[in-house]
């Protein structure tokens, strides 16, 4: 009944179009199997495969959507489905967004941001995104070119002298395995 809406609002979605891993087409395809359907089998509790790929809803108890309450279908520690089911109960039941936001346990922002999500990537786009650092923030250029300065005068300075290095002449406290790992990039291709 839920991917009916996905089907009806995009069309028809082309696998290839689609940026998901075996591992949440397995997601996806284990939740929504029909009874009597063959399923996959389950080494560990659905908790554990949750938190594992990282889409299990830290507050279940927040989502106060009655057929969350009484559907085994419909499970509230699955952060995926609740926000798919929060943006269909606004599209087609026609509830307002704040209303959908406070029975599904989220902020209205956080209901924006599935929708834009939802809206640009489909379903893929309300998986979460890792959080904090994207890359070596601390070794900004001026860092870099501090660690190939020392890299080129004597070649068998280790990390961590340049991580004192570092801190001593500018400032900078880096941790040596980043250094490193700044070095091995800067190598590849």
């Amino acid at each position: 009944m839920t991917f009916i809406w996905l089907v009806r609002r995009n069309g028809y979605v082309p696998v290839s179009g689609l940026a998901l891993t075996l591992e949440y087409w397995r997601h996806i395809l284990n939740y929504t199997s029909q009874a009597g359907a063959a399923t996959l089998t389950k080494p560990d509790s659905k908790q554990d495969r949750l938190r594992r790929l990282g889409v299990l809803n830290l507050h279940p108890e927040r989502v106060r959507a009655p057929w969350f309450q009484s559907n085994d279908f419909f499970d509230a520690r699955d952060l995926i489905q609740v926000k798919y089911e929060m943006l269909r109960h606004v599209s087609v039941d026609g509830a307002s967004k704040a209303d959908a936001a406070e029975l599904f346990g989220v902020s209205r922002p956080t209901f924006y941001q599935a929708e834009a999500a939802f809206a640009r990537d489909g379903l893929a786009g309300l998986m979460p995104k890792p959080r904090g650092p994207k890359g070596a923030h601390k070794l900004n250029l001026e860092a870099m070119a501090f660690v190939e300065r020392h890299l080129e005068g004597d070649g068998s300075i280790h990390a961590r002298a340049l991580a004192e290095q570092l801190e001593s002449e500018l400032g900078i406290s880096v941790h040596p395995r980043s250094i490193e790992r700044a070095i091995a990039r800067k190598k590849k291709p």
